[in-house]
C-alpha cells in the first residue's frame, strides 16, 4: 500500500453536535468524506479515526476501516496530527512500518499489504470533496514535486487588520485583479503528507509545502449550524449527478408527477398536467426490470387513471404512507437501502428515512430537500421522474440497457452511449429535450437594456440557455488592427476603443446573472482568453463554451479544463486532427460537441449534418449542432440526426448594427424553431413498433389476416 487516507471523526464537536453524523445531500459528512476517498484513484485504503460508535458503524457501512480512537486523543484541544499518527500506529506492524507511540485502541478489519509511503488527511467538514483534486494533490507528493501538500481556494481579496493594516497588500497600491498573482485560503478539507516526514515533525507542513487548488464552490467548511445550512442548500447544485443504482423507485404523486396544481372544472372534476417525458422514463425502468410504485395520501381518479396508463401498482387513501411502504417492501422481497423514494412535501419524509435513496423535487418544502440524499433538476410535472429514471439506468448493467433502448443498426456507437452532460438545471444529451442556445454573444451592442431584451426572447421562446461572448480586448485584438478607424452607432472611433466600448464588465454580468435567473435561464459564455476563463469563474458559470475558432488555442482549452465545469465545444473550421488535439485536452468527462460550419449565412451544401453522428461515434460524447444558416430547416434537420444541442444567433433585428445581426434569428423565429424542435421530439419517438390506439379502430375495420 502506497497512499492511506485516514479520516478523523470524533463523536464531540463544540459548534454542531455528532456534527460528522449530519446528513448534506442526504449522505452523513463522514459517510461523503469516505465516499471521495475511495472513488479517488490513487487512495489505497481508507480509515476513519474515531470514539463515537454511531459514527463507527456509519463508516464502516460506508467502505472504510475503523480505528478506535482514546479518550486523550478525542477531545476538542487533540490535534489531527495526533489521530493520524494514532491510526497509523494502530495498523498491523507490516501497514505502519513500526511507526510506534499511539496509545492502543485496536482497528476493526485487517489491513494487509506495505507501509504506506504517503498518508492523506481527510477533514469531514469539508462536505464537497473532489476525488479528482485529491488524486491530484497525491500525484504532487508521489511525482516528487511536493512533501507537502494542501486544499487552497484562490483569492484576490484584499486582506486587512482589525486594526486597519493591509496584510497581504499596500493600501497606497490598488493593482488590477488581472495584475495580481493569486493567494491560496487554506480550505481544510485534505492535506498529503510523505508519512516519513509527518512522524519526524508531527506536523501536516514540512519540506517543500504546495498547494493544490480546489473550486471555490468546494471549498465550505462546517463549524456552526449556518454553515450546514449553506451546505445543504449547495449540495443540489455542487453534487456531481451520479448514477443511482436501486431496484425499485417509489413516488408520491401530487408534486411529482404533477406541478402540484390541479384545475377544476364547474362539476367539480379536476384534471392536471403530467410529462409526457416521465411516462417514457418509467416504461424505460419497467423494460429494464426496477420495479415502481406510486403512493398518494388523497384518492383520486386522476391518480388510477394516470398510474394505468403508466402501468404501474398505485396505492391510495393512504394515512400512513410509510406503513404501506414497508409492506409493499416486504411483499417485493426488497432491500430498502436498495430503493428511492421521491417526495416532495412533509408527509413523504416517512417514507424517505425508510429508503437508501431519499429524492426531492427542487421545489419541495425545505425540510424534505434537508433530508434528501438527491436533489433533481426537473421540476414535478416537468420532467422530475425522467430525469431519475435516467440516473436509475445509468447504474444498470448494458444488456439490461440494451434491450430497452437499442442502438441504431446504421449507427453503432465506437465508444458507446455518452451519458448526458449536466448543464445548470439541465441534463444534456441523448434522450433528454434538446437543450436550445439562444447566441447573444456580441449582439447586445454594449447596452445592458439590449441584452435584457434578447434574454427575454430566448426566455419567452422556450430556450433553456443563453450565451455571450467574453474578450479580454488587450490580448485579443491584433496589433494592427487596433488603431484603425470604425464608424459606429456612437461616433467615430479605434476598433480597440469600439472593441472596449461594447465589452461588458462585472457590473453588467452580475446584472445578467440575476436576470437570467429570475427569468429560469442559463447563462454561459465563450472566452477568448485565459483572464476571461478566470473572470467567468469569478462569475461563476454554469459552462464554459469553446468558440470554433479557439479550437487551436491549447494555452485557453488547458484554463477551461482546470475549471472541472462542463464545456461546449464548437468545431467549425477545424480539422480532424485538431479536434482531436483539444479532446486529448478537454478530455471527455463533462464534454459536449457541437457541428459547425464556420460560414456566415451557411449555404446549405456546406452544412454536413452527417458529422452530428461522426463525431459521436468518433469521441463517444453528446453531440449539438451550431447553426448559422438563414431560416429553421438545417437546424430542424440536426434534430432530426440526434443533435442533443442547438445553438442559434439571437437579434431583435436583423437591421440593427454589428456584425453578428444578420445571420441571426429574430424572436419570432427563435419561437417558431423552439416550437418546432419539441413537436419532432415527440414525433421521434422511441423506436418500439408499437399499435397505437388511433390504429384500433382502422385495424378493426381494414385489416385482413390470411393464412
Amino acid at each position: 500500500m502506497r497512499v492511506l487516507a485516514v479520516v478523523p471523526a470524533r463523536g464531540g464537536s463544540v459548534g454542531v453536535p455528532l456534527k460528522n453524523l449530519e446528513k448534506v445531500g442526504g449522505v452523513p459528512l463522514v459517510a461523503r468524506a469516505v465516499d471521495a476517498c475511495l472513488r479517488a484513484e490513487l487512495v489505497d485504503e481508507v480509515v476513519v479515526s474515531t470514539d463515537d460508535d454511531r459514527i463507527a458503524e456509519v463508516a464502516e457501512a460506508a467502505g472504510a476501516r475503523v480505528v478506535r480512537r482514546p479518550a486523550e486523543l478525542s477531545g476538542s484541544t487533540a490535534s489531527s496530527e495526533s489521530a493520524v499518527l494514532h491510526a497509523l500506529s494502530e495498523l498491523p506492524s507490516e501497514i505502519s512500518g513500526g511507526i510506534s507511540g499511539g496509545v492502543s485502541g485496536g482497528v476493526s478489519g485487517g489491513v494487509s499489504g506495505e507501509a504506506p509511503e504517503i498518508v492523506v488527511l481527510v477533514q469531514c467538514t469539508s462536505a464537497f470533496l473532489d476525488p479528482r483534486d485529491l488524486d491530484a494533490a497525491v500525484a504532487k507528493v508521489l511525482d516528487g514535486e511536493a512533501d507537502s501538500v494542501f486544499s487552497g481556494t484562490a483569492t484576490y481579496e484584499f486582506v486587512w487588520t482589525g486594526a486597519g493594516h493591509g496584510v497581504n497588500h499596500d493600501p497606497a497600491v490598488r493593482p488590477r485583479r488581472q495584475d495580481r498573482e493569486p493567494h491560496y485560503r487554506e480550505t481544510g478539507a485534505f492535506y498529503v503528507m510523505r508519512t516519513e516526514g509527518l512522524r519526524e515533525r508531527g506536523h501536516r507542513f514540512f519540506g517543500r509545502v504546495a498547494v493544490q487548488p480546489v473550486p471555490a464552490r468546494h471549498a465550505v467548511e462546517i463549524d456552526t449550524p449556518e454553515d450546514l445550512e449553506i451546505a445543504r442548500a449547495l449540495a443540489p447544485f455542487v453534487d456531481e449527478p451520479l448514477p443511482i443504482d436501486v431496484d425499485a423507485v417509489v413516488t408520491d404523486f401530487d408534486g411529482v408527477h404533477t406541478d402540484d396544481r390541479a384545475f377544476v372544472d364547474s362539476d367539480g372534476r379536476e384534471m392536471v398536467a403530467v410529462s409526457r417525458s416521465d411516462g417514457m422514463g418509467i416504461a424505460l425502468l419497467r423494460r429494464a426490470g426496477v420495479k415502481v410504485l406510486v403512493l398518494s395520501t388523497e384518492r383520486n381518479p386522476v391518480v388510477a387513471a394516470r398510474a394505468a396508463k403508466l402501468g404501474v401498482p398505485v396505492v391510495q387513501g393512504l394515512g400512513a404512507k410509510d406503513v404501506a411502504l414497508r409492506e409493499w417492501l416486504a411483499a417485493e422481497g426488497l432491500a430498502p437501502e436498495r430503493v428511492a423514494y421521491v417526495g416532495n412535501d412533509v408527509n413523504d419524509l416517512s417514507c424517505m428515512a425508510i429508503v437508501g435513496w431519499p429524492v426531492a423535487v427542487p421545489d419541495a418544502h425545505p425540510r424534505v430537500r434537508a433530508a434528501a440524499r438527491v436533489v433533481l433538476s426537473a421540476p414535478g410535472g416537468a420532467g422530475a421522474v425522467r430525469e431519475l429514471s435516467d440516473r436509475v439506468l445509468a447504474a444498470r448493467p448494458a444488456t439490461a440497457l440494451e434491450t430497452v433502448a437499442p442502438a441504431p443498426v446504421a449507427a453503432p456507437r465506437h465508444l458507446g452511449q455518452p451519458r448526458p452532460v449536466r448543464i445548470g438545471r439541465s441534463l444534456v444529451g441523448p434522450g433528454q429535450p434538446v437543450y436550445v442556445i439562444g447566441e447573444i454573444g456580441i449582439n447586445h451592442n454594449g447596452d445592458v437594456d439590449i441584452a435584457r431584451k434578447l434574454i427575454d426572447v430566448a426566455a419567452d421562446a422556450g430556450c433553456q440557455a443563453v450565451k455571450f461572448q467574453k474578450r479580454t480586448p488587450e490580448i485579443c485584438v491584433p496589433l494592427e488592427q487596433r488603431d484603425q478607424i470604425r464608424q459606429t452607432p456612437w461616433g467615430q472611433m479605434t476598433y480597440m476603443e469600439y472593441k472596449i466600448r461594447t465589452e461588458f464588465g462585472a457590473d453588467e454580468y452580475a446584472h445578467i446573472a440575476k436576470y437570467c435567473e429570475e427569468r429560469g435561464v442559463d447563462w454561459f459564455a465563450s472566452p477568448w482568453d485565459v483572464p476571461s476563463v478566470e473572470f467567468l469563474e469569478d462569475m461563476d458559470v454554469v459552462a464554459h463554451k469553446v468558440a470554433s475558432a479557439s479550437v487551436t488555442d491549447h494555452e485557453l482549452l488547458r484554463a477551461l479544463a482546470a475549471t472541472r465545469k462542463p464545456v461546449i465545444l464548437s468545431t467549425g473550421m477545424s480539422t480532424i486532427e485538431e479536434i482531436d488535439a483539444a479532446v486529448e485536452i478537454l478530455g471527455t468527462e463533462r464534454l459536449v460537441m457541437m457541428h459547425a460550419t464556420s460560414t456566415y449565412p451557411l449555404p446549405p451544401e456546406e452544412a454536413n449534418l452527417r458529422m452530428i453522428t461522426t463525431l459521436g461515434q468518433r469521441y463517444g460524447v453528446p453531440v449539438g449542432y451550431s447553426g448559422h444558416e438563414r431560416g429553421l430547416q438545417i437546424s430542424l434537420a440536426a434534430v432530426t440526426l440526434g443533435a442533443v444541442t442547438v445553438e442559434r444567433h439571437i437579434t431583435l433585428d436583423r437591421a440593427m448594427w454589428g456584425s453578428d445581426h444578420a445571420a441571426s434569428l429574430e424572436p419570432t423565429g427563435l419561437e417558431h424553431l423552439v416550437r418546432d424542435i419539441r413537436i419532432i421530439e415527440t414525433a421521434l419517438g422511441d423506436g418500439v413498433k408499437r399499435v397505437y390506439p388511433g390504429e384500433e379502430a382502422p385495424r378493426a375495420r381494414l385489416r385482413r389476416a390470411t393464412a
